[in-house]
């Protein structure tokens, strides 16, 4: 089968107690039909705390439907299109060994991989409020580096479920958004690579450049300490 859209999943932010700002947007649900894709996001859909998510670098995020159907085998219980707050459900390619930069035509929309799912206290707590076994939730997934990825936007349009997934260009350095995943958590030394990503998002173009710029030493293949 080729590579194609499960789901898209869209919430706007609701009020939530248990939530560090007060107000989320996790709980995302497939919408039937069409979807606008906007330079910030899709139509429908927002983010309840907009200092560390949002913006036009982490304007549309995708999870694979294979990594979903990984961790509900390890929880025990099914997890639902969107169950980690993505907005794009895919099937049949694998999202994290797509490279930092992949571009990916879906629908009439064209998107571009900038950027990494950090996990955070509201979506350990957003496990436990769905019922999943939340212990230690953001280390065990911070361990599997495989973290989906965050898209900007280069052209709007529109998309909708099984829309197929084309790959219409791949950059050739070789940093997946695995690795990228673990420059950014547990592998610092990684940080260097990612400064011959020209698609990289602002927020990890700053800290490689700062690990850089406090360890001169250091290097990477094809980039000068």
């Amino acid at each position: 089968m080729p590579p194609s859209l499960v789901s898209v999943n869209v919430s706007l932010p609701q009020d939530a107690v248990w939530a560090e700002t007060g107000r989320t947007a996790m709980g995302k649900r497939p919408v039937s039909g069409p979807v606008a894709v906007r330079a910030l996001g899709l139509e429908g859909d927002g983010t309840g705390d907009r200092r560390f998510h949002g913006g036009p670098e982490q304007a549309v995020y995708a999870f694979a439907r294979e990594d979903l159907d990984l961790w509900a085998e390890r929880l025990g219980r099914p997890i639902g299109d969107g169950g980690f707050a993505e907005n794009l459900t895919t099937r049949g390619l694998d999202v994290n060994a797509a490279e930092v930069g992949e571009r990916w035509r879906i629908g009439s929309a064209l998107l571009e991989i900038c950027y990494v799912r950090i996990p955070c206290v509201n979506f350990q707590a957003w496990m436990g409020l769905s019922g999943y076994d939340n212990t230690r939730w953001m280390k065990r997934f911070t361990a599997e580096a495989r973290p989906g990825a965050y898209f900007r936007v280069l052209e709007e349009g529109t998309i909708r479920a099984g829309d197929a997934i084309e790959v219409v260009h791949r950059p050739g350095h070789g940093v997946s958004v695995s690795e990228m995943f673990r420059a950014l958590t547990t592998d610092r030394s990684l940080l260097p690579r990612l400064l011959v990503v020209d698609a990289l998002a602002a927020k990890a173009r700053a800290k490689a450049e700062e690990y850089v710029a406090r360890s001169p030493a250091s290097t990477a293949e094809g980039v000068p300490a």
